[in-house]
């Protein structure tokens, strides 16, 4: 027969205490430290899935309607996510506006307004860079990954795996693998291309993007709207 043992309740309390301590110290301890990270992600955005996803849920702002008015986008600029091997900062620093000429000069990368505010405040205030430095990197980042031509014009609706646009990806870059790629689904769309970049903008691998690719066989990629 088992003897029922009382706890004091303070031990419950330092029980407690070091149970959310220890969680603390799980996450990186440079926290949202601007310029204290490990590598980069740049995450291309397949544009007629995020259109007809804002479509569906009736979205139709200003904002939007740069993107989705009919110009042919294909993959667009989510953005350049300072990341740890395991996790990422954001939001590392508060009230730094971004200068409007600097928000104008990225549209055609990332061709939404509030993407590219929400992507300074979100991101950008972690790099450790300043607004311009950080939309340049941004472009130069774009400018080192060559998207596969069979996704630059895509007229008709396409079902691929997703493995197939990595193996593209993978083919048309030198020195990516598909261990540093990774490519997102929502619902059964295509969504993004997400590539790990070191702090030069080299290829990388990135174990923990790579686990949060897509788990679908096969998913279908809109055609680029107009042009």
């Amino acid at each position: 027969m088992f003897k029922l043992i009382r706890i004091p309740l303070f031990l419950i309390s330092l029980a407690a205490l070091a149970a959310s301590s220890g969680t603390a110290l799980a996450q990186d301890k440079r926290q949202n430290t601007p310029g204290e990270f490990d590598f980069y992600v740049l995450s291309l955005s397949w544009s007629p899935s995020f259109c007809e996803g804002a479509e569906e849920r009736g979205g139709g702002g200003r904002s939007q309607q740069a993107q989705c008015g009919g110009r042919p986008f294909s993959f667009v600029v989510h953005g350049l996510w300072p990341q740890y091997e395991t996790g990422y900062p954001e939001y590392c620093q508060r009230r730094i506006p971004l200068a409007r000429n600097i928000m104008t000069s990225m549209l055609d990368l990332m061709p939404a307004p509030g993407l590219i505010y929400n992507e300074w405040d979100k991101h950008g205030t972690c790099s450790g860079l300043g607004e311009r430095a950080f939309f340049e990197t941004i472009r130069k980042a774009r400018a080192a990954v060559k998207i596969p031509e069979a996704y630059l014009q895509l007229s008709e609706e396409k079902t691929v795996a997703p493995s197939e646009v990595e193996d593209a990806f993978v083919k048309a870059n030198p020195g990516l693998k598909t261990s540093g790629i990774a490519v997102t689904c929502n619902r059964k769309r295509l969504s993004e291309v997400r590539i790990c970049m070191s702090k030069d903008l080299e290829f990388r691998d990135c174990p923990e993007i790579d686990r949060q690719a897509c788990p679908l066989d096969q998913v279908t990629m809109p055609p680029v709207r107009g042009g």
